[in-house]
């Protein structure tokens, strides 16, 4: 009677883990958050959004895949001190830190391309640095490749209703909200809330209607164009945190959509496994270089 193949890393002894390392060279690192989704969302919506897309890619492309990282950078979605939003984030310069951790030790391990797929679109604004090093210091290929509900509108078009001003891919809409469905049902709580969408932050309003905001990307729209980032927090132009109309959201849809985020991940872990890459310094412990 043969084995059933161990994917998730977590659940290897290391004698699993050199066999991996002779089959493959790519790792899955699913990175989520733990951050506020509106009044009908858990907080592990981001996570949800890329640990089950990462979980089947692995099995398409006989690639391993580490845990979920479950935190992520969300300070936007903390609420004034005091006020429960369920947000827990780790500072910038943290984060770099854990994710460089993960990296250079799947590197010592004998991994060369480490993917990193999130499933929180503000994940991709401080992790530069970290992957910079990595590359620089190390040789290995690392990415943040995108699992997040803004990414997803783009190769859901067959799936998805609502229409582009009710945003389906940001906070709360239906894309994550289908996905949470078909999860688990009993997690979405549309009782709780209504459609909700973005306004420009009151503090603009004495500028009349020439600042605009119609998502939760971090800029200012002035005449239709995104001319200026502001590091503003979530609340200033959502008001319940939801970005969009979630009313469309179906379990089925959610089980499409995370079907076809793992097969395009599948299948850009297959194209990768023809780059060959050469780890120039694989050592996790600094003092050997």
């Amino acid at each position: 009677m043969s084995e059933e193949k161990i994917y998730n890393l977590y659940h290897c002894g290391y004698l699993d883990v050199r066999e991996w390392i002779k089959q493959t060279d790519i790792v899955l690192v699913p990175i989520g958050s733990c951050e506020q989704h509106g009044r009908h969302l858990p907080v592990c919506t981001d996570g949800v959004a890329t640990e089950l897309p990462v979980q089947r890619a692995a099995q398409l492309a006989n690639v391993p895949h580490t845990p979920l990282i479950w935190f992520g950078y969300s300070p936007q979605h903390m609420h004034p001190a005091g006020i429960a939003s369920g947000t827990i984030t780790l500072r910038a310069e943290t984060y770099q830190a854990v994710l460089y951790d993960v990296a250079r030790c799947l590197i010592h391990n004998g991994f060369n391309k480490i993917i990193f797929a999130t499933g929180h679109t503000s994940n991709t604004k401080v992790v530069d640095p970290c992957m910079r090093s990595i590359r620089y210091e190390t040789g290995a290929f690392v990415c943040v490749y995108r699992n997040d509900a803004e990414a997803a509108p783009a190769i859901t078009q067959d799936i998805i209703e609502n229409p582009p001003e009710e945003t389906p891919g940001w906070h709360g809409s239906e894309i994550e909200t289908s996905e949470v469905m078909a999860f688990n049902e009993k997690l979405v709580r549309l009782d709780r809330t209504d459609k909700d969408f973005t306004h420009r932050p009151r503090w603009l309003d004495c500028c009349g209607d020439k600042f605009t905001k119609s998502n939760g990307s971090p800029y200012v729209t002035m005449g239709g164009h995104d001319l200026a980032w502001v590091p503003m927090d979530h609340q200033e132009y959502s008001d319940t945190g939801l970005i969009g109309n979630p009313f469309r959201a179906t379990a089925e849809k959610g089980r499409r959509i995370i079907q076809r985020k793992a097969e395009l991940l599948a299948e850009f872990c297959n194209e990768l496994k023809k780059v060959k890459i050469e780890v120039r310094n694989r050592a996790y412990d600094r003092r050997a270089y």
